[in-house]
Protein backbone atom coordinates (compact mmCIF):
# COMPACT_ATOMS: atom_id res chain seq x y z
CA UNK A 1 0.00 0.00 0.00
CA UNK A 2 1.00 3.11 -0.90
CA UNK A 3 2.10 5.65 1.97
CA UNK A 4 -0.05 8.81 2.62
CA UNK A 5 3.12 11.09 1.82
CA UNK A 6 3.42 9.46 -1.54
CA UNK A 7 -0.29 10.07 -1.94
CA UNK A 8 -0.58 13.61 -1.01
CA UNK A 9 2.35 14.23 -3.09
CA UNK A 10 0.63 12.35 -6.51
CA UNK A 11 -2.79 14.46 -5.79
CA UNK A 12 -0.78 18.10 -5.34
CA UNK A 13 0.58 17.00 -8.60
CA UNK A 14 -2.54 16.38 -10.54
CA UNK A 15 -3.77 19.94 -8.49
CA UNK A 16 -1.00 21.50 -10.23
CA UNK A 17 -0.81 20.09 -13.79
CA UNK A 18 -5.01 18.87 -14.82
CA UNK A 19 -5.40 21.20 -16.99
CA UNK A 20 -9.06 21.24 -18.72
CA UNK A 21 -12.45 20.23 -17.97
CA UNK A 22 -13.80 17.09 -15.61
CA UNK A 23 -12.83 14.80 -19.03
CA UNK A 24 -9.43 15.68 -19.04
CA UNK A 25 -8.79 15.45 -15.40
CA UNK A 26 -10.25 11.92 -15.32
CA UNK A 27 -8.43 10.79 -18.15
CA UNK A 28 -5.43 12.10 -16.61
CA UNK A 29 -6.03 9.92 -13.42
CA UNK A 30 -6.79 6.96 -15.66
CA UNK A 31 -3.31 6.98 -17.11
CA UNK A 32 -1.65 7.45 -13.51
CA UNK A 33 -3.45 5.01 -11.39
CA UNK A 34 -4.72 2.55 -13.66
CA UNK A 35 -2.05 2.27 -16.50
CA UNK A 36 1.58 3.42 -14.60
CA UNK A 37 0.91 2.83 -10.90
CA UNK A 38 -1.59 0.42 -11.56
CA UNK A 39 -3.43 0.82 -7.89
CA UNK A 40 -6.65 -0.26 -9.48
CA UNK A 41 -8.06 -2.17 -12.54
CA UNK A 42 -9.71 -0.20 -15.33
CA UNK A 43 -12.67 -2.28 -14.68
CA UNK A 44 -13.11 -1.20 -10.73
CA UNK A 45 -11.77 2.85 -12.28
CA UNK A 46 -14.69 2.44 -14.75
CA UNK A 47 -17.22 1.32 -12.10
CA UNK A 48 -16.21 4.49 -9.44
CA UNK A 49 -16.54 6.83 -12.55
CA UNK A 50 -20.44 5.19 -13.21
CA UNK A 51 -20.96 5.73 -9.29
CA UNK A 52 -19.85 9.44 -9.70
CA UNK A 53 -21.67 10.15 -12.53
CA UNK A 54 -24.59 9.48 -10.27
CA UNK A 55 -24.10 11.48 -7.27
CA UNK A 56 -24.13 15.82 -7.91
CA UNK A 57 -20.91 17.55 -7.70
CA UNK A 58 -17.64 18.08 -9.92
CA UNK A 59 -17.06 14.77 -11.37
CA UNK A 60 -13.54 14.73 -11.45
CA UNK A 61 -12.67 16.07 -7.82
CA UNK A 62 -15.01 13.21 -7.06
CA UNK A 63 -13.14 10.34 -8.83
CA UNK A 64 -9.59 11.81 -6.63
CA UNK A 65 -11.40 11.36 -3.45
CA UNK A 66 -12.50 8.07 -4.41
CA UNK A 67 -9.17 6.56 -5.25
CA UNK A 68 -7.88 8.64 -1.90
CA UNK A 69 -10.62 6.57 0.01
CA UNK A 70 -9.56 3.72 -1.39
CA UNK A 71 -5.79 4.13 -0.70
CA UNK A 72 -6.47 5.08 2.76
CA UNK A 73 -9.95 5.70 3.75
CA UNK A 74 -11.73 8.87 4.60
CA UNK A 75 -8.07 10.75 5.34
CA UNK A 76 -7.24 9.60 2.34
CA UNK A 77 -10.57 11.14 0.58
CA UNK A 78 -9.66 14.13 2.26
CA UNK A 79 -6.27 14.31 1.52
CA UNK A 80 -6.80 13.84 -1.76
CA UNK A 81 -9.58 16.01 -2.41
CA UNK A 82 -7.99 19.11 -0.26
CA UNK A 83 -5.11 18.78 -2.20
CA UNK A 84 -6.80 18.62 -6.21
CA UNK A 85 -8.49 21.27 -5.19
CA UNK A 86 -5.66 23.74 -3.30
CA UNK A 87 -4.13 24.98 -6.16
CA UNK A 88 -6.49 26.02 -8.16
CA UNK A 89 -8.24 27.80 -5.27
CA UNK A 90 -5.02 29.45 -3.86
CA UNK A 91 -4.63 30.48 -8.28
CA UNK A 92 -7.96 31.47 -8.03
CA UNK A 93 -7.72 33.81 -5.37
CA UNK A 94 -4.70 35.24 -6.61
CA UNK A 95 -5.95 35.75 -9.79
CA UNK A 96 -9.17 37.64 -8.03
CA UNK A 97 -6.89 39.89 -5.92
CA UNK A 98 -5.09 40.94 -9.52
CA UNK A 99 -8.41 41.81 -10.93
CA UNK A 100 -9.61 43.74 -7.82
CA UNK A 101 -6.50 45.78 -7.54
CA UNK A 102 -5.79 46.19 -11.41
CA UNK A 103 -9.17 45.84 -13.09
CA UNK A 104 -7.95 43.20 -15.62
CA UNK A 105 -6.76 40.12 -16.44
CA UNK A 106 -3.42 39.17 -17.79
CA UNK A 107 -2.78 37.71 -21.50
CA UNK A 108 -2.95 34.16 -21.35
CA UNK A 109 -4.84 33.18 -24.65
CA UNK A 110 -1.59 32.21 -26.18
CA UNK A 111 -1.49 29.31 -22.88
CA UNK A 112 -4.95 27.96 -24.14
CA UNK A 113 -4.39 27.71 -27.58
CA UNK A 114 -1.28 25.45 -26.74
CA UNK A 115 -3.04 23.42 -24.19
CA UNK A 116 -6.51 22.68 -25.41
CA UNK A 117 -5.23 20.65 -28.48
CA UNK A 118 -2.94 18.59 -26.08
CA UNK A 119 -5.58 17.81 -24.31
CA UNK A 120 -7.76 16.44 -27.05
CA UNK A 121 -4.87 13.85 -26.96
CA UNK A 122 -5.00 13.15 -23.16
CA UNK A 123 -9.31 12.35 -23.94
CA UNK A 124 -8.60 10.75 -26.60
CA UNK A 125 -6.54 8.34 -25.08
CA UNK A 126 -8.53 7.73 -21.86
CA UNK A 127 -11.37 7.10 -24.56
CA UNK A 128 -9.18 4.59 -26.41
CA UNK A 129 -8.67 2.90 -23.10
CA UNK A 130 -11.48 2.68 -21.35
CA UNK A 131 -13.82 2.20 -24.15
CA UNK A 132 -12.22 -1.15 -24.68
CA UNK A 133 -12.90 -2.15 -21.15
CA UNK A 134 -16.69 -0.77 -20.86
CA UNK A 135 -17.84 -2.17 -24.43
CA UNK A 136 -18.03 -6.12 -24.12
CA UNK A 137 -20.13 -6.68 -27.52
CA UNK A 138 -22.67 -4.69 -29.99
CA UNK A 139 -25.27 -3.63 -27.51
CA UNK A 140 -22.56 -1.96 -25.37
CA UNK A 141 -21.63 -0.12 -29.07
CA UNK A 142 -25.20 0.78 -29.92
CA UNK A 143 -25.38 2.34 -25.91
CA UNK A 144 -22.50 4.02 -26.52
CA UNK A 145 -23.16 5.98 -29.93
CA UNK A 146 -26.79 6.48 -28.89
CA UNK A 147 -25.79 8.42 -26.22
CA UNK A 148 -22.78 10.34 -27.50
CA UNK A 149 -24.59 11.42 -30.51
CA UNK A 150 -27.38 12.88 -28.32
CA UNK A 151 -25.34 14.76 -26.64
CA UNK A 152 -24.23 16.07 -30.00
CA UNK A 153 -27.47 17.46 -30.97
CA UNK A 154 -28.02 19.00 -27.98
CA UNK A 155 -29.51 16.60 -25.39
CA UNK A 156 -28.70 17.68 -21.74
CA UNK A 157 -25.25 15.89 -20.51
CA UNK A 158 -27.36 14.72 -17.43
CA UNK A 159 -30.55 13.38 -19.27
CA UNK A 160 -28.46 11.42 -21.84
CA UNK A 161 -26.86 9.69 -18.77
CA UNK A 162 -30.07 8.85 -17.12
CA UNK A 163 -31.59 7.56 -20.49
CA UNK A 164 -28.60 5.53 -21.69
CA UNK A 165 -28.57 3.94 -18.04
CA UNK A 166 -32.03 3.00 -17.86
CA UNK A 167 -32.25 1.61 -21.71
CA UNK A 168 -28.94 0.00 -21.48
CA UNK A 169 -29.77 -2.03 -18.10
CA UNK A 170 -33.30 -2.97 -19.59
CA UNK A 171 -31.05 -3.84 -22.76
CA UNK A 172 -28.36 -6.05 -21.32
CA UNK A 173 -31.26 -7.72 -18.37
CA UNK A 174 -33.27 -8.46 -21.45
CA UNK A 175 -30.44 -10.35 -23.12
CA UNK A 176 -28.82 -11.87 -20.35
CA UNK A 177 -32.95 -13.36 -19.82
CA UNK A 178 -32.99 -12.24 -16.75
CA UNK A 179 -36.21 -10.68 -14.98
CA UNK A 180 -37.01 -7.04 -12.87
CA UNK A 181 -34.72 -4.83 -14.85
CA UNK A 182 -37.88 -2.95 -15.82
CA UNK A 183 -38.23 -2.03 -11.76
CA UNK A 184 -35.08 -0.29 -11.91
CA UNK A 185 -35.23 3.45 -11.24
CA UNK A 186 -32.44 5.54 -10.58
CA UNK A 187 -32.96 8.20 -8.55
CA UNK A 188 -31.71 11.75 -10.12
CA UNK A 189 -31.79 15.13 -7.88
CA UNK A 190 -31.74 18.03 -10.36
CA UNK A 191 -32.97 21.42 -8.79
CA UNK A 192 -32.63 25.22 -9.98
CA UNK A 193 -31.86 28.41 -7.79
CA UNK A 194 -35.27 30.13 -7.77
CA UNK A 195 -35.05 32.77 -10.12
CA UNK A 196 -36.22 36.60 -8.86
CA UNK A 197 -36.37 40.29 -9.63
CA UNK A 198 -32.94 42.24 -10.13
CA UNK A 199 -32.48 43.56 -6.88
CA UNK A 200 -29.25 43.47 -4.64
CA UNK A 201 -28.94 42.08 -1.61
CA UNK A 202 -27.12 42.49 1.22
CA UNK A 203 -24.43 40.18 1.65
CA UNK A 204 -23.09 38.11 4.03
CA UNK A 205 -20.71 35.50 4.30
CA UNK A 206 -23.94 33.00 5.89
CA UNK A 207 -25.73 34.21 2.59
CA UNK A 208 -22.72 33.48 0.60
CA UNK A 209 -22.07 29.79 1.99
CA UNK A 210 -25.47 28.96 1.64
CA UNK A 211 -25.56 29.39 -2.10
CA UNK A 212 -22.39 27.96 -2.96
CA UNK A 213 -23.05 24.52 -0.48
CA UNK A 214 -26.67 24.23 -2.23
CA UNK A 215 -25.14 24.49 -5.58
CA UNK A 216 -22.07 21.65 -4.09
CA UNK A 217 -25.22 19.61 -3.16
CA UNK A 218 -27.54 19.25 -6.51
CA UNK A 219 -24.56 20.60 -9.27
CA UNK A 220 -24.79 17.33 -11.95
CA UNK A 221 -23.01 17.28 -15.17
CA UNK A 222 -20.54 19.33 -15.76
CA UNK A 223 -18.86 22.13 -13.79
CA UNK A 224 -19.72 24.77 -16.40
CA UNK A 225 -22.75 24.62 -15.26
CA UNK A 226 -22.39 26.27 -12.20
CA UNK A 227 -22.20 29.63 -14.25
CA UNK A 228 -25.67 29.01 -14.67
CA UNK A 229 -26.47 28.53 -11.32
CA UNK A 230 -24.04 32.06 -10.67
CA UNK A 231 -25.63 34.03 -13.17
CA UNK A 232 -29.56 32.75 -12.00
CA UNK A 233 -28.30 33.65 -8.17
CA UNK A 234 -25.63 36.19 -7.48
CA UNK A 235 -26.13 38.03 -10.76
CA UNK A 236 -29.78 38.20 -11.39
CA UNK A 237 -31.15 37.16 -8.01
CA UNK A 238 -28.94 38.76 -5.64
CA UNK A 239 -27.32 41.48 -7.63
CA UNK A 240 -23.61 41.01 -5.78
CA UNK A 241 -22.03 40.25 -9.00
CA UNK A 242 -21.78 41.96 -12.64
CA UNK A 243 -22.05 39.42 -15.46
CA UNK A 244 -18.94 41.01 -17.10
CA UNK A 245 -17.74 40.30 -13.63
CA UNK A 246 -18.89 36.35 -14.08
CA UNK A 247 -17.16 36.15 -17.33
CA UNK A 248 -14.26 37.75 -16.34
CA UNK A 249 -13.98 34.87 -13.42
CA UNK A 250 -15.03 32.15 -16.04
CA UNK A 251 -11.99 33.26 -18.63
CA UNK A 252 -9.77 32.77 -15.38
CA UNK A 253 -10.75 29.46 -14.43
CA UNK A 254 -10.06 28.26 -18.25
CA UNK A 255 -6.52 28.87 -17.90
CA UNK A 256 -6.28 27.25 -13.61
CA UNK A 257 -5.52 23.58 -13.47
CA UNK A 258 -7.86 21.89 -11.33
CA UNK A 259 -11.64 21.33 -10.87
CA UNK A 260 -13.73 23.97 -13.25
CA UNK A 261 -15.54 24.97 -9.71
CA UNK A 262 -12.91 26.90 -8.37
CA UNK A 263 -14.36 29.62 -10.14
CA UNK A 264 -16.04 29.78 -6.85
CA UNK A 265 -13.01 30.88 -5.11
CA UNK A 266 -12.40 33.92 -7.59
CA UNK A 267 -16.29 34.64 -7.29
CA UNK A 268 -16.24 34.71 -3.61
CA UNK A 269 -13.39 37.32 -3.98
CA UNK A 270 -14.99 39.23 -5.73
CA UNK A 271 -17.96 39.58 -3.38
CA UNK A 272 -16.45 39.44 -0.35
CA UNK A 273 -12.60 39.34 -0.37
CA UNK A 274 -10.43 36.71 1.27
CA UNK A 275 -13.12 35.48 3.55
CA UNK A 276 -15.45 35.25 0.58
CA UNK A 277 -12.66 33.43 -1.43
CA UNK A 278 -12.48 31.15 1.62
CA UNK A 279 -15.85 30.76 2.69
CA UNK A 280 -17.11 29.56 -1.47
CA UNK A 281 -14.18 27.31 -2.03
CA UNK A 282 -15.38 24.95 1.51
CA UNK A 283 -19.04 25.58 0.81
CA UNK A 284 -19.03 24.43 -2.94
CA UNK A 285 -16.56 21.23 -2.35
CA UNK A 286 -17.95 20.11 1.07
CA UNK A 287 -20.91 18.15 -0.39
CA UNK A 288 -18.38 16.71 -2.58
CA UNK A 289 -16.42 14.93 0.45
CA UNK A 290 -19.49 13.61 2.18
CA UNK A 291 -21.31 12.11 -0.91
CA UNK A 292 -18.18 10.13 -1.59
CA UNK A 293 -17.40 8.93 1.65
CA UNK A 294 -20.77 7.71 2.29
CA UNK A 295 -21.14 6.27 -1.52
CA UNK A 296 -17.82 4.64 -2.14
CA UNK A 297 -18.35 1.67 0.18
CA UNK A 298 -21.82 0.51 -1.21
CA UNK A 299 -19.81 0.37 -5.31
CA UNK A 300 -18.69 -3.16 -4.79
CA UNK A 301 -21.73 -4.61 -3.58
CA UNK A 302 -24.01 -2.83 -6.11
CA UNK A 303 -21.35 -4.93 -8.67
CA UNK A 304 -22.18 -8.28 -6.81
CA UNK A 305 -26.21 -7.34 -7.48
CA UNK A 306 -27.26 -8.92 -11.11
CA UNK A 307 -29.35 -6.05 -11.81
CA UNK A 308 -27.18 -3.17 -10.37
CA UNK A 309 -24.26 -4.51 -12.53
CA UNK A 310 -26.38 -4.46 -15.57
CA UNK A 311 -26.69 -0.73 -14.69
CA UNK A 312 -23.04 -0.11 -13.34
CA UNK A 313 -22.19 -1.48 -17.25
CA UNK A 314 -24.72 0.56 -18.74
CA UNK A 315 -23.78 4.06 -16.80
CA UNK A 316 -19.94 2.93 -17.71
CA UNK A 317 -20.15 2.76 -21.35
CA UNK A 318 -22.38 5.58 -21.38
CA UNK A 319 -19.71 7.75 -19.11
CA UNK A 320 -17.25 6.92 -21.96
CA UNK A 321 -19.40 8.35 -24.60
CA UNK A 322 -19.92 11.50 -22.73
CA UNK A 323 -16.06 11.55 -22.90
CA UNK A 324 -16.02 10.92 -26.60
CA UNK A 325 -18.62 13.28 -27.52
CA UNK A 326 -17.17 16.69 -25.02
CA UNK A 327 -13.53 15.37 -27.11
CA UNK A 328 -15.48 16.18 -30.64
CA UNK A 329 -17.26 18.95 -29.41
CA UNK A 330 -13.73 20.22 -28.05
CA UNK A 331 -12.20 19.16 -31.47
CA UNK A 332 -14.74 21.24 -33.45
CA UNK A 333 -13.80 24.30 -31.13
CA UNK A 334 -9.81 24.05 -31.04
CA UNK A 335 -8.79 22.64 -34.10
CA UNK A 336 -9.23 25.53 -36.43
CA UNK A 337 -5.75 26.05 -38.00
CA UNK A 338 -2.41 24.55 -38.84
CA UNK A 339 -0.45 25.32 -35.61
CA UNK A 340 -3.35 23.80 -33.33
CA UNK A 341 -3.60 20.40 -35.23
CA UNK A 342 -0.11 20.02 -35.44
CA UNK A 343 0.21 20.26 -31.54
CA UNK A 344 -2.99 17.68 -31.31
CA UNK A 345 -1.53 15.24 -33.92
CA UNK A 346 1.97 15.51 -31.86
CA UNK A 347 0.23 14.73 -28.68
CA UNK A 348 -2.01 12.06 -29.61
CA UNK A 349 1.55 10.44 -31.44
CA UNK A 350 2.85 10.62 -27.75
CA UNK A 351 0.71 9.17 -25.44
CA UNK A 352 -0.99 6.52 -27.89
CA UNK A 353 2.44 5.06 -29.05
CA UNK A 354 5.57 6.39 -26.62
CA UNK A 355 3.09 7.03 -24.03
CA UNK A 356 4.32 10.12 -22.34
CA UNK A 357 2.51 11.10 -19.40
CA UNK A 358 -0.67 13.40 -19.56
CA UNK A 359 1.26 16.23 -17.53
CA UNK A 360 4.36 16.60 -20.14
CA UNK A 361 2.02 16.86 -22.89
CA UNK A 362 0.04 19.74 -21.36
CA UNK A 363 2.91 21.50 -20.30
CA UNK A 364 4.73 20.93 -23.74
CA UNK A 365 1.47 22.52 -25.09
CA UNK A 366 1.31 25.27 -23.43
CA UNK A 367 4.83 26.04 -24.30
CA UNK A 368 4.15 24.94 -27.96
CA UNK A 369 1.14 28.18 -27.47
CA UNK A 370 3.71 30.79 -26.15
CA UNK A 371 6.23 29.59 -29.07
CA UNK A 372 3.90 29.66 -32.45
CA UNK A 373 1.88 32.77 -30.59
CA UNK A 374 5.56 34.14 -30.59
CA UNK A 375 6.05 33.53 -34.28
CA UNK A 376 3.37 35.34 -35.49
CA UNK A 377 1.08 32.05 -36.30
CA UNK A 378 -1.00 31.86 -33.23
Amino acid sequence: MTGLGETARFFLKMGLVAFGGPSVHIAMLEDEVVTRRQWMSREHFLDLVGATNLIPGPNSTEMMMHVGYERHGWVGLATAGSLFVLPAALISGFGAWLYVRYGSLPELSPLLFGIKPAILAVILAAVWRLGKSAIKGWLYIVIGAAVAVAVLLGLNEVLALALGALAGTVGLRFRARMEGAAGLVPLLIWAQPTAGASVAAPVSLGKLALFFFKVGSILYGSGYVLIAFIKGGLVERFGWLTESQLLDAVAFGQVTPGPVLSTATFVGYLVLGAQGAAVATVAIFLPSFLFVGLFNPWIPRLRQNPVMACFLDAVNVTAVALMAAVMIQLGVLTLTSGPAWLIALASALAVLKWKVAAPWLVLAGGVLGYVFYFLGVA
